[in-house]
């Protein structure tokens, strides 16, 4: 219920109408004998003290900086997202239109270049017309408004309760007489000009539409420096009510209130009369145009614009709190210049979206996102999925590419794409790609076995109950070259390396080359929890064959190094930030450091860039290209991570919502039901379809030669076909995106040995219901395993095989 109005203050009575003025008459005498003291000396006692009075009050005050929109630029410059609390563009008096000018002095302040900052004639005249007239007037000049915006936006800044602002109709005598006595002040230090200018762009126009270039923009779509006399008439009018003088909701009542303006023009002699008839007798004649704030606006690149957000909100550089860094984002005028390469980025959603649509029954994700060698910038990160919090399949506001504080869905098990990882440190170690090692599918290594851990307490980590990882067929060969292995993606073989090797060397590798498990919330070298995501531990084997929880855009950062001679190149998605004043933010340069021996790195790339070309490509790409395909236990997690010269992209589609753990195949998704997945069936065909369209707007040089090339399949395996990676899948009737994924064999490359979450993703660290590396089961193609791997040869690990690779 609305508060009772007390009769001394309400205008509308007679008694109220008494005291207004006798208040503004008592606010005239203040102002009178403020402003000429010399004869208010003269006067008495009485006058004297208006004098004290006025002279006691404050004439300046610590101003705020006035908000100003913040936008996020894509490399191009072109526009991805405005932020904004108050959309305000500021303008310089010249680029605003003369008749504007003219409409709003004729309009709010018809004296404001005769007066000194307050008119005591426009005092007198509102007082006794408020005293004898029902309609009210008020007195305030324009130099006033200005001071009580620039208060109102302090407060504000400052988190001042509305309630306390000072707000048309809420002042008091002492507020009035403080605006007076800043107004005074401020034409002593500005020109009538630079007073008109800052009023113009700081008044409330509608909504939250500040300044005339912002109001000229939101309604008829046009700058500040061309609006004609009807549409500057329209705009002047609606500063004394914005809400109720706003076009679009009340059309008859802003015309009313556009003539007025009009009127006024005519009688202070802005206008002529010929002016004035031809602008009364038009419409309203509207364009209307909005700009909407936040991520949720972006035309394209929304998720990438979420990830800047988090970046930004999180980054002490933009503030000490995150509330002061939201407030920078929104009111400080922020531009912020991005790495994001728009074609790509548009080409990233187009075949995402085409690979599992968007509303897909099955809710599946998918998601590209590309990051160049050699300087570690993001050129694009798309996803299937539509960025919002609606209900529906086809919304979300998780970032399938990224980590959960920076807005993820918490990383997916990154199958066999983590099997290179162990291959470079089995070069490292001195071996070659030649080499033959014995690898039988389901070779038991008893629970006695160490595996050499050389950086956990004990130096080495067991297996609880033993392993015998498989494979995803049974008839790979159970010896051969380790380029063999790796080609053919078989886990037996990736497993007989890591047996050979120190699981250190390898998790070493995964670290140095930023990858993080989203699964791992345990400090190695303390044992103790933490709320941030931990490096691989090297404590369960199973490691190296996919089971952590990465995101894609870690492995394609991580495997930007192999398209770089071995050099790692940080990530980053900011290139500058400055903010309205100029002032410049620190962002994250380009980083780079040699992590890898370039000579190593070329040898490993002899056998991922014959994958990537006769296993995924087939001839579809005709520049140098090189990767890996993953797939975890039940297919619920696919990839292919691969490169070029010039870009690195990794491909990703699975499950990511509460059915995450759930399998793909026997499932309707994307309008077929199939009887195999694996990374051929999607993952693979969205790398190809994407680089096809825009892999050779980069450089394309050639990726080096290794020292032995994949080796032909032995003759145990001369029945498995080389199509995908795939031996023996049975056919189905899959429909053909532009380039088709592989149904007709299985890849050997299913394999994670932990589980992927159980939950839904979160903005947070996992609870403690999450699985750990030290903690977690799934079941791969021959049930469950136990493992123990705390790296004292005690503990317990709950472990599985997995398909093996594709």
């Amino acid at each position: 219920m609305a508060a009772k109005k007390s009769p001394f203050f309400d205008t509308a009575t007679t008694l109220g109408k008494i005291v207004a003025f006798f208040g503004v008459s008592a606010l005239c005498g203040v102002l009178a004998a403020g402003l000429m003291v010399p004869v208010a000396s003269l006067a008495g006692s009485g006058a004297n003290a208006g004098v004290d009075i006025f002279n006691a009050l404050p004439a300046s005050f610590a101003g705020e900086p006035i908000a100003e929109p913040s936008k996020i630029l894509a490399k191009d410059g072109s526009t991805i997202a405005t932020f904004y609390s108050e959309n305000r563009q500021p303008v310089k008096l010249e680029n605003i239109s003369p008749v504007m000018r003219k409409a709003i002095v004729s309009i709010e302040d018809e004296r404001f270049y005769q007066h000194n900052g307050v008119d005591l004639r426009g005092i007198a005249r509102a007082a006794v017309n408020n005293f004898t007239s029902s309609s009210q007037q008020g007195a305030s000049t324009l130099t006033q408004q200005y001071v009580n915006n620039l208060l109102i936006n302090s407060d504000s800044v400052n988190g001042v309760d509305r309630s306390e602002m000072t707000i048309s109709g809420t002042k008091n005598i002492a507020d009035k007489a403080r605006e007076a006595k800043l107004a005074i002040s401020i034409e002593k230090e500005m020109s009538k000009d630079e007073i008109l200018e800052g009023y113009l762009n700081l008044v409330l126009f509608s909504g939250r539409n500040y300044g005339v270039q912002a109001a000229a923009q939101r309604f008829y779509s046009i700058d500040a420096k061309d609006l004609n006399l009807q549409q500057s008439a329209m705009l002047a009018g609606m500063v004394q009510l914005p809400n109720a003088y706003n076009p679009e909701s009340y059309p008859e009542r802003s015309i009313k209130r556009r003539n007025t303006v009009l009127a006024a023009m005519l009688r202070t002699g802005a206008i002529d009369k010929a002016e004035y008839k031809k602008a009364v007798a038009s419409d309203l004649n509207l364009k209307p145009h909005k700009t909407l704030s936040g991520c949720i606006a972006a035309d394209s690149a929304a998720y990438f614009c979420d990830y800047v957000t988090k970046l930004i909100v999180s980054d002490d550089a933009f503030g000490k709190t995150a509330e002061a860094r939201e407030s920078l984002l929104y009111r400080g005028g922020l531009t912020i210049k991005t790495t994001l390469d728009i074609k790509l980025q548009k080409e990233a959603e187009k075949q995402s979206k085409a690979m599992i649509p968007a509303n897909d029954k099955s809710n599946m994700g998918a998601s590209i996102v590309t990051v160049e060698p050699g300087s570690g910038n993001i050129l694009a990160m798309g996803q299937n999925k539509t960025y919002s919090p609606a209900e529906g399949k086809e919304f979300t506001e998780y970032n399938f590419a990224v980590e959960s504080s920076k807005g993820g869905a918490g990383g997916f098990q990154g199958g066999s794409t983590m099997k290179p990882y162990t291959t470079l440190a089995w070069l490292q170690a001195g071996n070659t790609m030649s080499q033959r090692i014995s690898a039988p599918n389901r070779k038991m290594y008893p629970q006695s076995f160490h595996w050499e851990a050389s950086c956990l307490p004990a130096g080495y980590t067991t297996v609880g109950g033993g392993w015998d990882p498989a494979n995803a067929v049974n008839s790979w060969a159970s010896s051969g070259t380790v380029d063999y292995g790796l080609f053919n993606s078989v886990n037996s073989f990736t497993v007989a390396e890591a047996s050979q090797l120190d699981l250190c060397d390898i998790s070493a590798n995964t670290e140095k080359l930023g990858l993080v498990d989203y699964a791992n919330y345990t400090d190695l070298a303390t044992g103790k929890k933490t709320t941030t995501a931990q490096p691989i531990s090297p404590a369960n084997p199973s490691f190296v064959i996919g089971s952590a929880q990465i995101t894609p855009l870690a492995q394609a950062t991580a495997f930007a190094a192999f398209a770089n001679n071995g050099e790692y190149c940080e990530n980053r998605a900011l290139t500058s930030v400055t903010d309205a004043s100029g002032n410049e933010y620190k962002v994250k340069p380009v980083t780079c450091s040699q992590e890898l021996s370039p000579k190593v790195v070329s040898d490993l790339n002899g056998t991922l860039k014959k994958i990537a070309s006769q296993k995924v490509a087939k001839g579809a790409i005709n520049y140098p290209i090189a990767g890996k395909t993953g797939t975890n236990n039940d297919a619920n997690s696919t990839w292919f991570v691969g490169y070029t010269s010039g870009m690195s992209t990794a491909a990703w589609v699975g499950r990511w919502d509460k059915q995450r753990n759930l399998e793909t195949p026997g499932y309707e998704i994307a309008g077929v039901t199939r009887s195999w997945v694996d990374s051929g069936t999607w993952a693979s065909p969205l790398w190809v379809n994407y680089m096809k369209e825009v892999g050779d707007l980069y450089s394309t040089d050639s990726l080096g030669k290794g020292s032995v090339s994949p080796q032909s399949t032995p003759s145990s395996a001369s029945a498995q076909s080389d199509s995908n990676n795939e031996a023996d899948a049975p056919a189905t009737t899959d429909p053909s995106p532009t380039t088709a994924p592989s149904t007709s064999a299985p890849s050997s490359d299913a394999l994670s040995s932990s589980a992927p979450a159980s939950s839904a993703p979160s903005s947070s660290a996992p609870s403690s219901s999450a699985p750990s590396t030290s903690e977690s089961s799934d079941t791969g193609n021959n049930g469950n395993r136990n493992s123990n791997g705390n790296g004292n040869g005690n503990g317990n690990n709950n472990s599985t095989d997995a398909k093996s690779d594709d």
